[in-house]
This record gives C-alpha cells, sequence and structure tokens, in this order.
C-alpha cells in the first residue's frame, strides 16, 4: 500500500490534467503585471466573490499578513480567536510586519459571535489601551477541527464591525470546503467581509498559491506590501493556471473528503482507545486518547501501516483528507483504526 499522508490537505500533488494545465499556460513577467494567467485567475476570484480585485500571492500567510497590513496601523489591535491562524501558525507576522496585538477571544471551536466582538473592543478615547480596527475571523477553523461559521452569525458581527468602525478581515484558507458543505455563494461572503484570504494548495490541490480579494479602496496598496514582503514573482502564471483548472473541476469533489472524514470520525468513535471526538462538518477530524501516554504508540501502529496523521500536542491528533486519499486508502485506513490495540 502506498503512503497514506492525512497529516494535511497541503500534501497532495498535481493531477495529470492539472499538470497539463501548468505545462501549456501562456505566461509574462507579473511584477510588470503582464503574466496573462496571472491576470485571469484574479479576475476570476474578484467575480467569483462579487469584489472589485484580487491580487496572487505566494502563501495563506502572506495574503494574510498583506491584510492585516492594509487594515491598520502600528500600535493598533485586532481581535480574533484564541486558535486563529493569524495568531497561532503565522511566525508573529501580525507584531512583526503591522505592529499590531491580538485580543484573543475564547470562542466555540475557533469560532467567535457578534457579542464577544463587541465585548472585546478597547474604547477609542482611552488612549492607554491600543485603538481596535480590525477583526479577523477564520472559516473553516483550522485549529477548530474544519467547523464552519454560520452566515447569519457573521452578518451580526459585520454589524458590530461597521458600528464600530472597524474592518473585518477572513482567512479563508478552507472557505470553499464550508462554501461546498453548506451550498453557500461565493458573492455572500463578499458582500460581509472587507478582505478574504483563499488557498488554492489546501483541498483544491494546487502545488502553491493564495489570493487576497477585496475591495479597491483597500486593495490598491495590495501589490505594494506584497513588494515589502518580498512577495513579487515572475512567471508565475505557472501556478496561477493550476489554480484555474482547481476551480473549475476540483470544487465539488470536496463533498467526498467531508464524507470520508465523517466516516473516519463514527469509526474513531467506536474505538475503546478514543476518548473524545469533535464535531466533523468538513475534511478535518481531531480526536483525543483515553490515556495521551500511549500517543507514541498509537502513532506507531499506524506508521507500520504507512499511515502518518498530526499530533498537535495537549492530546490533540488530527487527521485531514484531500484529494490524494483514494477510496482504497480509505478502507485501509479504517481497517487498521479498527484493529489497533493499546
Amino acid at each position: 500500500m502506498k503512503e497514506i499522508d492525512l497529516r494535511s490537505d497541503t500534501v497532495t500533488r498535481p493531477t495529470k490534467e492539472m499538470l497539463q494545465a501548468i505545462m501549456t499556460a501562456n505566461v509574462g513577467d507579473d511584477v510588470y503585471k503582464e503574466d496573462p494567467t496571472v491576470n485571469e485567475l484574479e479576475k476570476k476570484l474578484a467575480a467569483m466573490f462579487g469584489k472589485d480585485e484580487a491580487l496572487f500571492f505566494p502563501t495563506g500567510s502572506m495574503a494574510n499578513q498583506a491584510a492585516i497590513k492594509l487594515h491598520t496601523q502600528p500600535g493598533e489591535q485586532l481581535i480574533c480567536d484564541k486558535w486563529a491562524h493569524v495568531y497561532n501558525y503565522e511566525g508573529g507576522g501580525v507584531s512583526f510586519n503591522s505592529g499590531v496585538s491580538c485580543k484573543l477571544v475564547d470562542g466555540d471551536r475557533g469560532m467567535i459571535t457578534a457579542s464577544q466582538v463587541e465585548e472585546s473592543i478597547n474604547p477609542p478615547d482611552f488612549y492607554h489601551s491600543p485603538l481596535t480596527t480590525l477583526v479577523c475571523l477564520e472559516n473553516t477553523t483550522n485549529k477548530g477541527g474544519g467547523a464552519c461559521y454560520d452566515l447569519e452569525d457573521i452578518k451580526e458581527i459585520r454589524k458590530v464591525c461597521n458600528k464600530h468602525g472597524l474592518g473585518l478581515h477572513l482567512d479563508g484558507a478552507r472557505l470553499f470546503n464550508a462554501i461546498v458543505k453548506n451550498g453557500e455563494d461565493p458573492k455572500d461572503y463578499g458582500k460581509l467581509f472587507d478582505t478574504i484570504s483563499v488557498c488554492l494548495s489546501k483541498g483544491l490541490g494546487t502545488p502553491m498559491g493564495s489570493v487576497l480579494i477585496g475591495d479597491k479602496k483597500l486593495m490598491k496598496n495590495a501589490i505594494r506590501v506584497r513588494k515589502v514582503l518580498g512577495g513579487g514573482m515572475r512567471q508565475i502564471g505557472f501556478m496561477a493556471a493550476a489554480g484555474i483548472y482547481a476551480l473549475d473541476n476540483h470544487l465539488d469533489r470536496l463533498a467526498k473528503d467531508h464524507e470520508r472524514a465523517s466516516e473516519i470520525a463514527d469509526v474513531l468513535e467506536d474505538q475503546s482507545y478514543v476518548a473524545n471526538v469533535e464535531p466533523v462538518e468538513t475534511n478535518i477530524v481531531i480526536f483525543y486518547l483515553k490515556n495521551p501516554k500511549h500517543e507514541t504508540n498509537f502513532m506507531d501502529q499506524l506508521a507500520v501501516s504507512n499511515i502518518r496523521i498530526s499530533n498537535m500536542g495537549q492530546g490533540k491528533l488530527r487527521i485531514v483528507t484531500h484529494l490524494d486519499y483514494t477510496e482504497e486508502m480509505h478502507k485501509h485506513f479504517i481497517e487498521t483504526l479498527n484493529g489497533i490495540e493499546l
């Protein structure tokens, strides 16, 4: 059996069809904005979300960091969940790149509410505390196990942002999983958020790339910030072609990843060695062993069957289904889980 790598949906390889799209891409110098395929991808995503502009970035972290820079000034503060990617997994870039601090909210599986946002806003006339200027949401939530926001909850947060003059950014690294899961229209997100970052190299299976989408008044400086962050690229249309192919061909199949993740969760819940499985909505399964001391043994038994998953620390184990996880692999993985003894 070929290695089954379920650490993340970033481990995928391009399909033959995607490779063909890459190899035949029409490219130019994107620093001069002369790469036609990049321009096509950016227009495609801007139109999809009903926004003015979009800009291709090499990574999702850089896209998020650019968005934060566009929304804030040094010394200000953003509000996010305590598990937010922008706080936990972007190398302290919020403070390093923008000079901004984070007000962390104790949300539910990485999701926060409008009332929590309002409670977290510092009084604007109290100059001893940082000025609150931005709210960052994440959908789906990574550390929250692929949980999806209800659009109605986001609408309430938008009202709070409007009331207090705050920007609203969405880290949408796995936004397409939420859109497919809930049958949503991307334009609904475009109406609610000032800026949105979407990742092409997670569930959609491209080798690299994220796109920042937003309103013209904010995006006018995005290319300058990208340059400052070192994100200027040349014939990147090869990767943009992969993104266009993925958007045209890999969106609907995300439902299969969600189905398999749900089936894995059901199997885990039946195992005597598992203490808890968090609710599964999309392609991420987070679970805990009854005895954390057995983690090494558990991971070793998986390795014998050529299976890899993630240990997120504090007893939290993570499985992520994806494009390269086949039905044959799925059956083998379930058989393995049923045969583990701890």
